[in-house]
């Protein structure tokens, strides 16, 4: 009778320090889920602050384009001008041997007129150089932020990649949490059959 009392006091102590083996691993497994799902929401954030800024470089790439298209467009207005002045320049030395009579008279204007258009033609080739450079900046900043961007999409991809990971990691772990809670109850029935 006495034996029986202390075999059933053991059991009962053995099933007692059971169950709080299987209380601390549950609040193990619980701390480690609310880690990974803190590290969802990290990860969660990361990727909204990267569409952010992939956003904004879009934006930035969109600018570029407008004032890519602002250059080449100036850039043709000025070789249209540039061609105009000359066939002005052509039209003046044909009209300069027609009025050969009128030399005297028309030289200092002439010579007037040629220093301008030649200026003003300086000024234009200068203003394509300008622009030619220009053109050449955006191409390369429009190449960069097209690197930036493929650079981040990647890292994008990686993140959703590893949320999907710890996602799956938790679902599992639930899984194999949910046969374990029922264990107690099932032993105990059987314990009082």
């Amino acid at each position: 009778m006495e034996y029986s009392k202390n075999q059933r006091l053991m059991l009962l102590l053995a099933e007692k320090e059971l169950q709080a083996h299987k209380s601390q691993v549950l609040e193990s497994k619980l701390a480690c889920i609310g880690s990974m799902e803190r590290s969802c929401l990290f990860l969660d954030q990361k990727i909204a602050s990267q569409n952010f800024r992939i956003s904004a470089l879009k934006s930035d790439i969109e600018n570029l384009d407008t004032k890519y298209d602002s250059s080449s467009q100036k850039l043709k207005a000025v070789k249209s001008e540039i061609e105009e002045l000359e066939e002005v320049e052509k039209e003046r030395d044909k009209f300069y041997e027609l009025k050969i009579s009128e030399m005297n008279e028309f030289r200092e204007n002439v010579k007037r007129f040629l220093t301008e258009t030649r200026t003003r033609m300086q000024e234009l080739r200068n203003s394509v150089n300008e622009s030619s450079s220009e053109i050449a900046e955006a191409e390369m900043k429009r190449a960069e932020l097209l690197a930036m961007k493929e650079s981040l999409t990647k890292t994008l991809a990686s993140n959703h990649q590893r949320r999907a990971e710890l996602q799956k990691q938790i679902e599992n772990m639930l899984v194999a949490r949910s046969p374990e809670r029922w264990k107690p109850i099932q032993s105990g029935n059987s314990k009082g059959v």
